[in-house]
């Protein structure tokens, strides 16, 4: 580094310490590679990366053919692995998608037919009795059963990642942001907030929300290969007491999400939701007053929901790529064979299941780098 100009020449700059920025930044340093990952706020995944439903998805939702589908698999597969070898908390904890009317029995073949042809494993369709037998309070019709789905310690994944990623030789910087920088030839600049300058040959774009407001800041970057970007906030409300649960819980998907779904923590604890609200800024505040509404969507399912038995949790917002009533979309992983920018990687659209697909991801950019996908453990 250069004293007097602030500038620093590294190999490779990770710019966002969520899950997936993690990921990437232990498998660049992996190869060899001195890596830098620079996170604007004060810890590591503070924003998507720790405000979701912390689930393994075995992949049953997404289109076959899809980067989703596809990473989703995959990456559930090594993270189960990644899991159990670094201890991190995690249990296979099995899902219901039912259905409560015959009228969603189709969803539930859709979905069954999607999973078979991406290559999921443990699924399959179950009655009215084979459910309660599995969750006896649950009332349905039918529903599809995963094995494969389960939860994990978001924050004990991301803290084993980091720690990898440095045992390997990458730093992590937090409290600086990237303001700006240029894009051209074997060089990319990046100016941060502390004043530092970074000249490196390779920079990944995983700054999640910010992912498309990183891109525009980088002169040289086309402006035709940055897509827009919506936020969809989701609501999380918790359960007083302990659930009589074993299992997830969704209803069938609803358009912008799946549904307001029943989730255990680690602890046993239940929780409810997302819910989708369609925002144009950050804002974690939550709405009480949707309590109902998850009352009355709990209760298509879980009909013995006592009165009251709903607690605030928290927010989380996803970065989707269309607007409301848009086709779901799916993952964008952009490298230089997409926008012509030699050692750029913008990954756009990175929500559910993001943190599923993590590692998946990491091996992805690698190949976008033409650095060869390998192993993602």
């Amino acid at each position: 580094m250069n004293p007097e100009t602030g500038e620093r020449t590294t190999d490779a700059v990770v710019i966002g310490a969520g899950v997936v920025g993690l990921a990437v930044a232990r498998a660049l340093a992996r190869t060899g590679r001195e890596v830098v990952v620079l996170e604007a706020e004060p810890g590591i995944g503070m924003h998507t990366s720790s405000r979701n439903s912390e689930v393994i998805h075995a992949g049953l939702h997404y289109p076959p053919g899809s980067l989703k589908a596809r990473l989703c698999v995959a990456g559930r597969r090594a993270l189960y692995s990644y899991a159990a070898e670094k201890g991190i908390e995690h249990r296979r904890t099995g899902k219901l998608i039912v259905a409560t009317s015959d009228a969603e029995r189709p969803a539930l073949d859709g979905c069954l037919q999607r999973a078979v042809a991406c290559g999921v494993e443990g699924v399959e369709l179950i009655d009215a009795a084979q459910t309660r037998a599995l969750e006896p309070e649950v009332r349905a019709v039918a529903a599809l059963f995963s094995r494969e789905t389960g939860i994990i310690d978001s924050h004990g994944l991301m803290a084993a990642l980091r720690r990898d990623a440095q045992e390997a030789g990458a730093m992590v910087a937090l409290r600086t942001r990237v303001l700006g920088g240029a894009v051209g030839g074997a060089c990319i600049e990046l100016r941060t907030s502390g004043g530092m300058s970074l000249r490196c040959a390779v920079a990944i774009n995983a700054a999640g929300l910010w992912a498309q407001q990183v891109a525009r800041s980088l002169d040289g970057v086309p402006a035709s290969a940055v897509p827009p970007c919506h936020y969809a906030k989701g609501h999380y409300f918790s359960l007083s007491g302990r659930a009589p649960f074993r299992h997830l819980v969704y209803p069938v998907a609803v358009p912008g999400g799946l549904g307001i779904h029943l989730t255990l923590d680690l602890a046993g604890q239940a929780r409810f939701g997302p819910d989708v609200e369609w925002v144009d800024r950050i804002d974690y505040q939550v709405d009480e007053s949707r309590a109902p509404a998850f009352e009355a969507a709990i209760r298509r399912y879980w009909p013995a929901l006592p009165d009251g038995a709903l607690r605030p949790g928290y927010t989380g917002i996803r970065p989707k790529l269309g607007p409301a009533g848009s086709p779901a979309q799916d993952f964008v992983i952009q490298g230089p064979a997409d926008h012509g920018v030699p050692g750029l990687v913008n990954l756009f659209g990175i929500e559910s299941p993001g943190l599923t697909a993590s590692l998946a991801i990491a091996g992805e950019v690698l190949k976008a780098l033409g650095a060869g996908g390998g192993s993602v453990l």
